[in-house]
């Protein structure tokens, strides 16, 4: 029990910020590789190169985002069995979870290297980086079983509250990306492939770190015997909280992809900026989106141990570590947001420079709404709401769309960097009030017990 994390008791502002931080320190290191990827990519081989790897991003975030979605989703019936000392229980669900997982990698993996070059085509991705385009979004595909297994050991881990090991395991795996990247691009001239090989490589390692750490310093979660056996209602519960996950990912995806092929419709100096601004912006947005994913284990275990109070006292400390995060953010955006693109692009294109640097401040005014989203939405997922939290997708599903169809055509780059803003803002219309009205449902059902919560509420609710 020395590797686990128990967050139903203490203080809830200090047990959301421990279990936070290392997870902020992890992506901003994953960040960090894909930063440093982009700007070995950029400045070593060129801004169409630059283009190549960022035209095909909204159709992995689609992709991956569901299968790291799912990943999350399968780790909270996990949590709320840790919760409620049904550690038995835990680990049926584990099991569960890694059968699904696997089955799910491998079939989308094996579909999209297929249907690979039609995707860049349907992105509108422009001509000149089709073969670039398509060499690193093969290789993405290609590594989706390693990337999805090192998710789910380590939503795993977190489900525990142990939010540290993965954040260690990254340190290794982004120090070795990136000199992963240099060696094969700098050294063996192979371009947009070596930062794909890179990629997938340090995923591999990832993954293999964190199974050996789960089966030697966390056996408590390990399956063993009649534990591994396939039952129904282990099934349910954890697909009941998984795929609507996944699927809202997938559903906010696809008004990414209409962005970006609205986007790449503009030209490849258009590409990018957007590849270069998305890169930092993903920077600063990841501590927003790593205290929402707080919260999903947070309230996980809190519900699953039957206290709905701490439930509402850790949304206030949440979103109050949100809004003094944003305070930050404008400091260090708003006077070097230009400097900032200087990482990716020489001087020799203000236009791509001007562009990405006004996306990131336009976008830098809208992280209250990101963040009071993203608390909001993975507090709702802990909960075991999946479903009612997949709506938020949607609303910005419509969102984006409406930008990419109105605004864009109109003021060109300019629409673009307002497309996540309004995604935004428009989901969160939809979560402040699902939330009230979610804890008042909670409070007046009266379930005190982790059990009940387990067997019933979870899985009707998530229908």
């Amino acid at each position: 029990m020395n590797h686990t994390h128990d967050m139903t008791t203490g203080n809830p502002t200090k047990s959301i910020l421990l279990f936070a931080l290392p997870l902020i320190a992890g992506y901003l290191l994953q960040q960090m590789y894909v930063v440093a990827d982009a700007a070995i990519v950029g400045h070593w081989i060129g801004v169409n190169a630059l283009a190549a790897i960022g035209a095909s991003f909204a159709v992995m975030f689609l992709i991956m985002g569901f299968c790291n979605g799912s990943c999350a989703g399968f780790a909270i019936p996990v949590a709320q069995a840790f919760g409620a000392k049904d550690y038995t229980t835990m680990r049926r669900y584990t099991a569960c979870a890694i059968r699904m997982s696997a089955i799910i990698a491998l079939t989308i993996s094996t579909v999209t290297v297929l249907l690979c070059r039609p995707i860049l085509r349907w992105l509108s991705t422009p001509d000149d980086i089709i073969p670039d385009a398509y060499t690193f979004l093969l290789l993405q595909f290609l590594g989706i079983p390693f990337t999805m297994a090192y998710n789910l050991l380590a939503s795993l881990l977190r489900a525990l509250g142990n939010s540290r090991q993965p954040f260690y395991f990254l340190i290794l795996t982004s120090i070795l990306n990136i000199l992963l990247a240099i060696i094969l691009i700098i050294g063996f001239h192979r371009g947009v492939e070596g930062v794909g090989i890179a990629t997938m490589t340090a995923q591999g390692i990832s993954a293999l770190a964190c199974w050996f750490y789960i089966k030697h310093r966390t056996p408590i979660l390990v399956p063993h015997g009649e534990e591994w056996k396939t039952r129904r209602h282990e099934n349910r519960h954890l697909l009941a909280n998984g795929i609507p996950m996944g699927l809202q990912f997938s559903i906010t995806a696809i008004g990414i992809i209409m962005l970006q092929a609205a986007n790449n419709a503009l030209g490849t100096a258009c590409v990018a900026a957007f590849t270069a601004a998305m890169r930092v912006k993903y920077l600063f947005t990841c501590v927003f989106e790593n205290i929402g994913v707080a919260m999903a284990t947070y309230c996980g275990q809190n519900i699953g141990a039957g206290q709905i109070s701490r439930v509402k006292k850790g949304l206030t400390s949440a979103l109050s570590i949100s809004f003094v995060y944003f305070l930050i953010t404008v400091i260090l955006i708003m006077p070097w947001a230009d400097e900032m693109m200087l990482l990716f692009v020489d001087t020799s294109h203000p236009g791509i420079i001007a562009d990405a640097a006004r996306l990131m401040r336009i976008s830098c005014w809208f992280y209250p709404a990101l963040g009071i989203l993203t608390v909001l939405r993975y507090s709702i997922q802990g909960l075991g709401y999946s479903a009612l939290s997949m709506l938020s997708g949607v609303m910005e599903m419509f969102a984006r769309g409406g930008v990419s169809i109105w605004l864009v055509p109109a003021f060109h780059f300019t629409g673009v960097c307002f497309g996540d803003p309004t995604a935004w803002v428009c989901a969160d219309m939809f979560l402040v009030p699902a939330i009230f009205w979610l804890l008042q449902k909670k409070i007046n059902s009266r379930q005190p017990t982790a059990k009940t919560k387990e067997q019933e509420p979870t899985v009707r609710a998530t229908n």
